[in-house]
């Protein structure tokens, strides 16, 4: 329904709650949302099944690190607005930010206010 992803790099550890908690960011995603029903570009719950092969370190102390984490296969289910609470066919997928021709953040959303909620 909204795409696919053939593998990304994250690094993660077990928090105090013991809880996987991301230490290292996830590799440059490869789209990004914006909700046309109120102009969101910046906050999405994003509903995933993923397929992944990942190194684990534990240390002498029993802290689990995940390293090299490669995911294999990603199938987005469901995204909604944080905002505004759509979903489906008011959710658009666009391209990955390094494509600058495909998004124009400063144009949809305003320079200075674009991880702003609008009034």
């Amino acid at each position: 329904m909204f795409g696919r992803c053939t593998s990304q790099a994250v690094s993660a550890r077990l928090g105090p709650e013991g809880r996987l908690r991301y230490v290292r960011g996830v590799t440059a995603p490869a789209q990004r949302y914006r909700c046309n029903a109120c102009g969101n570009l910046t906050r999405f719950d994003v509903l995933a099944t993923r397929r992944t092969r990942a190194f684990h370190h534990y240390t002498i102390g029993g802290d689990l690190e995940v390293e090299e984490e490669e995911v294999l296969d990603q199938q987005v289910e469901r995204v909604t607005c944080r905002w505004c609470g759509a979903t489906g066919d008011a959710i658009e997928t666009l391209a990955a930010l390094d494509d600058a021709a495909s998004v124009d953040v400063a144009g949809a959303a305003g320079a200075a206010g674009a991880d702003e909620r609008p009034a």
